[in-house]
């Protein structure tokens, strides 16, 4: 009995980047080593990126258009693809120019929303019911899931409701960076509001927990300061001592290991992560969290005007299921030429990879 994970990938919008990096990590035979993949997804887009993938020097890949998981090959060389039956031949435009693929120019629609939508409910019923061990998605434009109807601010979100979770956060890692955070997709003077005892405690756990399903025995937690300084003893503002000093009291009575007892400075806390001392930050907000993650991982080629590394998982804790997703946009802009890079892919199919094996440990 082959005992690999396996592992449901959402194709993403259908019209940004996601079909191409999905063929591209499915064209790396060592994928197939340690996990079962399969694709939910349209047929017509996919059938495209694998060509254009091929034209452009790629292994030739074969579908196999699949109803369910008992269905899938698991072999090396062919894609397994739930074909949702979404997006129509004649809407992918087959642009070329000097012989070459070229952009689609096309930005964010309703139907590309709708679509990338369907693929994400359908991983996560497929993983609900046990069909899949873990889920991993491609970039979804949230504003064109709101064009069609679907009113989420991006995937952590359309995760919570249809696994009715409460409490959750989002993780990002790169290498052995990690972050997790209070609060992610709100303005920024919502997310200074949302600071709180509870959730800041909430996300200590979660963190802790996330460690642990890593593999990481005793996690050592580092936890980001919301203002300059941790507020400079509330000359630069209170929250570091009203809400988030009681959190982290409250979290080493449980036996959690927060090192330094109190939040760290938000301008250090990132660069003594990498340098070993935390195995996970707790960021006070979206971009605290992201622009540190970002500068390690995002690598950018000005001579060649394109982005030599696009590293980065982005992980849903807190869910009874393993979400696991690239860390950039849609590309729109560049989606259809076939040049888009599949490492944030690659990491992210990983990450749920090494999460699926530790919870099998554990159980």
């Amino acid at each position: 009995m082959d005992l690999k994970p396996v592992i449901g990938i959402s194709m993403g919008d259908p019209f940004g980047n996601g079909p191409e990096i999905t063929v591209k990590s499915l064209s790396d035979s060592s994928v197939y080593e340690k996990s079962r993949p399969v694709v939910v997804g349209d047929r017509s887009s996919m059938e495209y990126a694998a060509a254009v993938a091929e034209r452009l020097g790629g292994q030739k890949l074969k579908l196999n258009v699949i109803k369910d998981i008992s269905e899938a090959k698991f072999e090396f060389g062919t894609i397994d693809l739930i074909d949702m039956g979404l997006v129509r031949d004649e809407d992918i435009p087959h642009n070329e120019e000097g012989g070459m693929p070229a952009p689609f120019g096309i930005g964010a629609t309703a139907i590309g929303g709708e679509a990338a939508f369907s693929y994400v409910v359908k991983v996560i019923e497929l993983a609900m019911k046990g069909d899949i061990d873990a889920t991993v998605t491609n970039a979804l434009s949230k504003e064109a899931i709101n064009m069609a109807g679907h009113h989420y601010s991006g995937h952590t979100e359309i995760y919570a409701e249809y696994t009715g979770t409460d409490k959750y956060t989002m993780m990002l890692a790169h290498e052995e960076l990690r972050v997790v955070h209070v609060s992610t997709h709100v303005s920024l003077r919502e997310a200074c509001d949302r600071v709180k005892k509870d959730r800041v405690l909430d996300c200590i756990r979660i963190a802790d927990r996330a460690c642990r399903a890593l593999g990481i025995k005793s996690p050592k937690i580092g936890v980001a300061g919301l203002n300059p300084h941790c507020g400079e003893n509330g000359m630069f503002g209170t929250e570091e001592i009203n809400e988030i000093q009681p959190a982290i009291d409250e979290a080493l009575k449980e036996g959690i290991n927060i090192p330094e007892k109190k939040p760290t400075p938000p301008d250090t806390v990132f660069s003594k992560a990498i340098g070993g001392w935390y195995d996970i930050v707790v960021a006070m907000y979206h971009d605290q969290g992201h622009i540190p993650l970002k500068v390690k991982g995002f690598v950018y080629d000005r001579d060649k005007n394109a982005w030599q590394a696009v590293a980065g998982v982005n992980v849903t804790l807190g869910l009874p299921i393993i979400r696991a997703s690239v860390d950039h946009g849609t590309g729109f802009g560049h989606a259809g030429s076939g040049h888009a890079n599949e490492l944030s892919l690659k990491n992210a199919m990983s990450y749920a990879i090494r999460l699926a094996e530790n919870r099998e440990v554990q159980a």
